[in-house]
């Protein structure tokens, strides 16, 4: 019988290029002149919980840490939001548990069998649905980010020292369950001088945004479920919006409304918030797609080094335009970069992980990473988007993110 073993492709990009001495320290940390035997733990010595030790599985105790953390203390009752550790995920999925939330009003507790969504304005025939109306119509499942407009807007006066979470924590990526918008406007009828629509929330902010009618007859989807489940309520249980690509606060929770219109409605959200104050004093408006973007989760700020050697430098990349089509990493902050590889399967407006391996030397490097997008588009320094918008700005930061790896092992955001 042949035994014939092979190396993936993927591993032998990254293996290539290392000696084997290099090879011999990715392999083998630790070099033993003998492998003694394991002991028998205490664990192995008896049984275990029974398998409904929790009805609803928990991670184990060992992981209580890696949990979503509050930004800032609430401005106001409700208005919260929440980070996602991406620093301790893996794979481009974030668990339900881990998303993201940004709240306005605080997280409504609505009863799905008394929830009506309404369609009406400028349709043929306004409709009232429930959900289990929506449920019966066709549903699609799709792999999509979801970030928040002020994400890393920590980073727009300079390197803030907070770790990745707390830098990059507002974004997410989901499979999400739902049926397409543009089924359902099939449904009621579209009038030929509709152009925008107008979505409306019920949680006590009734968060409402002006969107495109173009977008909703694209790739908006009518979302009931999230990686396999339905949603949780502080991710808009029992429906809400998914906009693609789209800044966070477009894609409404607790959706109750969809109103049609031939122009946009000048919200609160939309005109004394979520805009791009300029260096001349105007203000981008309507900027709804997030810029291709990327981040090293690990190694990141906070984490350590335990000695020279080899390391997966890994994170990751997304673009509210399409699909990532590179990303490169640098050791020497920026100086000189190299291409990472994409774990596949890479799809349109999702997170994408990338990872390169590094054989670090002891000595102090700054770790970054830069995005490029189908469109072309590539991530800017923060130098570069500084000049093109000022520091005026909150929303919509997208500048390469710099770790500073220190000759002890720590890492800082510097």
């Amino acid at each position: 019988m042949n035994d014939k073993r092979t190396t993936s492709p993927r591993r032998r990009r990254v293996l290539s290029g290392l000696g084997a001495a290099s090879l011999a320290t990715v392999l083998l940390p630790r070099a033993r002149a003998a492998v003694a035997p394991l002991p028998v733990e205490p664990w192995s010595q008896q049984p275990g919980e029974p398998g409904l030790w929790h009805p609803y599985g928990l991670p184990s105790d060992f992981e209580k840490d890696v949990v979503r953390r509050i930004s800032r203390p609430p401005a106001m009752p409700g208005a919260t939001s929440t980070l996602t550790p991406l620093g301790d995920l893996f794979g481009a999925i974030t668990p339900n548990g881990l998303v993201y939330e940004r709240h306005h009003g605080g997280v409504p507790l609505i009863d799905p069998a008394q929830h009506r969504f309404v369609i009406h304005g400028l349709v043929k025939q306004a409709r009232e649905f429930t959900l289990d109306d929506l449920m019966r119509f066709p549903s699609v499942s799709r792999v999509h980010f979801l970030e928040c407009s002020g994400n890393t807007a920590s980073e727009w006066k300079g390197p803030s020292g907070l770790p990745v979470q707390m830098t990059h924590g507002l974004l997410s990526c989901c499979e999400w369950t739902g049926v397409p918008l543009s089924t359902v406007l099939d449904e009621v009828g579209v009038a030929p001088e509709a152009k925008w629509f107008l979505a409306e929330g019920s949680d006590a902010a009734a968060m409402t945004r002006s969107i495109p009618l173009a977008k909703g007859l694209d790739d908006a989807l009518l979302v009931y479920a999230q990686n396999g489940e339905h949603l949780r309520p502080e991710n808009g249980y029992p429906l809400r919006l998914l906009l693609p690509g789209f800044e966070g606060n477009t894609n409404i929770k607790w959706l109750r409304r969809i109103k049609l219109t031939a122009e946009p409605f000048m919200t609160r959200e939309e005109t004394s918030k979520y805009t791009d104050l300029q260096a001349d004093g105007l203000a981008r408006q309507f900027v709804f797609e997030m810029d291709a973007k990327s981040v090293i989760t690990r190694p990141s700020a906070g984490q350590h080094l335990g000695g020279p050697g080899f390391y997966p430098v890994s994170g990751l990349a997304w673009s509210g335009r399409g699909c990532i089509t590179r990303v490169e990493v640098s050791m020497d902050g920026g100086k000189t970069w190299r291409d990472a590889t994409l774990q596949g399967p890479v799809q349109s407006k999702a997170a994408t992980r990338f990872e390169a391996g590094w054989h670090w030397d002891g000595a102090p490097a700054d770790l970054q990473s830069r995005a490029t997008d189908e469109t072309g588009y590539v991530q800017p320094t923060r130098d570069a988007l500084v000049a093109a918008r000022g520091l005026n700005s909150y929303y919509h930061y997208n500048g390469i993110q710099n770790w500073q790896v220190a000759a002890n092992g720590e890492i800082r955001n510097a």
